[in-house]
């Protein structure tokens, strides 16, 4: 069930400060036909005593924020079961691909913590906090369906083609120019989080920055 313990979270951590996917112009997230992810190892939850917690979110558990900060374009091909820590992860992507067979929760709740490595927070920005609460207080599954007429996945497709769909929108976002993907990702992040002003200050930096670059060129 691609379960993510804190050992698949080192692993995938490692990986993404690999010289290929940093070289990478574009980064798909995958699992299983059964389970994108099914959530956290949750067999480690009572040893994570606070001290332990705090060293986690530094180590490990930092994944889900690098995922969301990597200046290339990253999209998750969700088949199966997309709980809890797998649904932020796909939530900390850029792009998501759904699979007719997806569904999409955070239990947490239930289970008597939260969802912690960001998904509450990119939740209630994609959907406002109206909907976030009823998701996530209710820890109810929903399907892909749901999940795209809330705007949570770009598209649904057959189970069979999920990955190749998901690979072919990856081609696209690589053959646009990486630092205008790149200061773009950046932008929107400022927009997301910043005041108005902040925010399209960012913009016209950017857009000097890139001018700049292209000019040069």
């Amino acid at each position: 069930m691609n379960a993510l313990s804190t050992g698949l979270e080192q692993a995938l951590l490692d990986t993404l400060h690999t010289p290929p996917v940093r070289a990478a112009r574009a980064i798909v997230f995958a699992g299983s036909e059964r389970a994108f992810s099914a959530g956290a190892d949750t067999s480690e939850l009572p040893a994570m005593t606070p001290d332990r917690i705090a060293a986690y979110y530094r180590g490990s558990g930092s994944v889900y924020d690098v995922v969301s900060r990597l200046p290339q374009p990253t999209l998750a091909a969700i088949s199966g079961y997309c709980l809890g820590a797998g649904f932020e992860l796909a939530l900390a992507c850029d792009v998501r691909v759904a699979a007719d067979t997806a569904r999409f929760g955070l239990p947490e709740v239930g289970l008597g913590i939260l969802p912690s490595s960001g998904g509450l927070t990119r939740l209630v920005r994609a959907v406002g906090p109206a909907l976030a609460r009823e998701i996530i207080l209710f820890g109810e599954r929903f399907p892909a369906t749901e999940a795209y007429r809330l705007g949570l996945v770009r598209e649904v497709v057959p189970a069979a083609d999920v990955l190749a769909v998901a690979l072919e929108r990856a081609a696209f976002l690589s053959s646009q120019p990486p630092l205008a993907v790149a200061w773009t990702k950046a932008a929107i992040d400022a927009a997301a989080e910043s005041s108005t002003a902040s925010s399209l200050l960012m913009e016209q930096l950017a857009y000097a920055a890139l001018n700049k670059s292209t000019v040069e060129a």
